[in-house]
């Protein structure tokens, strides 16, 4: 079952002591990328060994979406509301069109192949940004001289490293006003979430760690209207103010390894994929 710790009052704000949430589904083998789809009112997400994108909605429960899905990672949406994947196994970036088709936006940097997609956002702008940490490959597949974070320009499709100094890019997510990027370093040594203020040629100005995750390490994130990051670990869903203040913590049965924020019956929740579990919790920040 999912639990409240709250170290600030601040939390309340947040959500209940004892909230109201729902268990999507369990037994599967390690969910990731979870994304609310607003055209279709359903919740999508991976689970990466079992080469599955699942869909979710309270009328149709849990059903394949896409069998194989490349060992599908982390998934977003652009501004058409068009799917967005990182295919950890084909170790491409890919876009879901409005027919069903794949678009493959990225799986080459300098001509040599990508590590493989992890997590992914796409900008207001349209730029698209992505890590490419070697978790789905063995050592002698990498190809890629660091573990960068990308961004992808939409127009000319050219792929531009943003950092190249993470030792495994993991999550990342924008601050409301795009002008703060967090990104997380999931190695089991730094286990960190690093700031960057975005500059006006999309370059990034490093601001250093914004928070040390523990236990378990940083995996995906978001950010709501107020600034507040909402980090995965190791015990559930972390949640840190905009000045790095632990507000406190959504406990999960499970190690968690994303989140992402969508509407149920009039509610919006924050739905939290938990190793072979995902669950739904109602947020008071949403509602009036």
């Amino acid at each position: 079952m999912i639990s409240i710790q709250i170290f600030d009052d601040e939390m309340r704000e947040i959500v209940d002591s004892e909230p109201s949430s729902i268990h999507v589904g369990g037994n599967f083998q390690f969910t990731e990328g979870p994304v609310w789809m607003e055209a279709g009112q359903c919740l999508l997400f991976s689970d990466i060994p079992m080469n599955i994108i699942y869909r979710w909605s309270p009328e149709e429960d849990v059903r394949e979406w896409r069998n194989p899905s490349h060992h599908a990672n982390g998934n977003t949406t652009d501004q058409e509301g068009r799917l967005i994947t990182c295919e950890h196994g084909s170790r491409r970036l890919t876009r879901t069109e409005k027919n069903g088709s794949v678009t493959v936006l990225a799986d080459l940097y300098q001509g040599k192949q990508l590590n493989s997609p992890n997590d992914v956002i796409v900008k207001r702008d349209h730029t698209i940004w992505f890590t490419d940490p070697p978790y789905g490959i063995r050592a002698d597949m990498v190809e890629q001289t660091a573990n960068h974070v990308f961004r992808l320009d939409p127009v000319t499709s050219e792929l531009i490293v943003v950092a190249d100094d993470f030792s495994r890019p993991n999550g990342l997510c924008f601050s409301p006003d795009e002008q703060l990027l967090y990104i997380g370093d999931s190695d089991t040594e730094i286990h960190h979430v690093r700031r960057f203020r975005v500059q006006a040629d999309l370059s990034l100005q490093e601001e250093g760690v914004f928070a040390v995750i523990h236990p378990g390490v940083p995996d995906g994130m978001r950010v709501d209207q107020a600034g507040r990051l909402y980090c995965s670990a190791g015990d559930g869903i972390q949640i840190f103010r905009s000045d790095g203040a632990l507000l406190g913590k959504i406990l999960t049965p499970q190690t968690a390894s994303n989140c992402t924020f969508g509407s149920v019956s009039g509610t919006t929740d924050l739905f939290i994929t938990a190793t072979n579990s995902v669950w739904g919790i109602a947020l008071n920040i949403f509602r009036a």
